[in-house]
């Protein structure tokens, strides 16, 4: 007997879940009768006016474009969903790729202004803008003959300064600029006997005797 209770109650006890299950599922169902009443109640409005306006922006364009035209494009829209989907893929992928490549960019971009910056306080602008007005005056004062010539002697031009810019060379001559400027800052004596007092100083006799060499050698040639 105790046994049949026992049972008897486990059925009633399922039985009341199942039933509150049921009045459970019907009030969610309820629920979501009313949220759908309200939501056409909501769109209904909003759908009339977008037929509306349809109808409106169909009814100016209808001299143009046909019912027909207008389906034909849908069928073809609708045959190259897939395309747009890949297309729409690739927007996502070059998207990706511009955030991940903008912090370099503006990293590289930083850098280059930094160089810039660099170069403007160094002075490399105020040179290069110099360099131009000299190259403006160099292009000014030839003309085409004075280039055509230019450019028949040009070898021999680059041999010149190739020997000109030899180091020995050029220190003779930055140490011969150096002691003309000190010299000429001295005072002169033009006497004959502080002329022969010089004659008899061996570095003066010297360098008389380098400068009748170079004469001689630009006499021979």
């Amino acid at each position: 007997m105790n046994e049949e209770m026992l049972e008897l109650h486990r059925k009633l006890d399922a039985l009341t879940e199942q039933v509150a299950f049921l009045a459970e599922q019907a009030r969610a169902a309820e629920r979501a009768r009313v949220e759908r009443d309200e939501l056409m109640r909501d769109l209904t409005p909003i759908a009339s006016q977008a037929m509306s306006l349809a109808v409106e922006q169909l009814q100016e364009i209808e001299e143009y474009v046909k019912l027909d035209d207008l389906l034909r494009v849908a069928k073809k829209a609708a045959r190259h969903l897939p395309d747009v989907e890949n297309l729409l893929d690739q927007v996502d992928s070059v998207t990706g790729l511009l955030e991940v490549a903008g912090p370099i960019g503006k990293g590289a971009y930083d850098a280059a202004e930094r160089t810039l910056q660099q170069a403007e306080a160094r002075g490399y602008f105020t040179f290069a803008r110099g360099g131009m007005r000299i190259v403006d005056n160099i292009v000014s004062s030839f003309s085409e003959e004075d280039v055509q010539r230019l450019g028949d002697n040009i070898v021999l031009i680059l041999r010149v300064v190739q020997q000109m810019t030899q180091p020995e060379v050029m220190n003779f001559l930055s140490r011969t600029a150096a002691l003309t400027t000190k010299i000429s800052e001295e005072k002169v004596e033009t006497s004959y006997g502080s002329l022969l007092r010089q004659m008899r100083d061996p570095q003066t006799r010297r360098g008389l005797a380098l400068a009748l060499r170079v004469l001689h050698g630009i006499g021979a040639n």
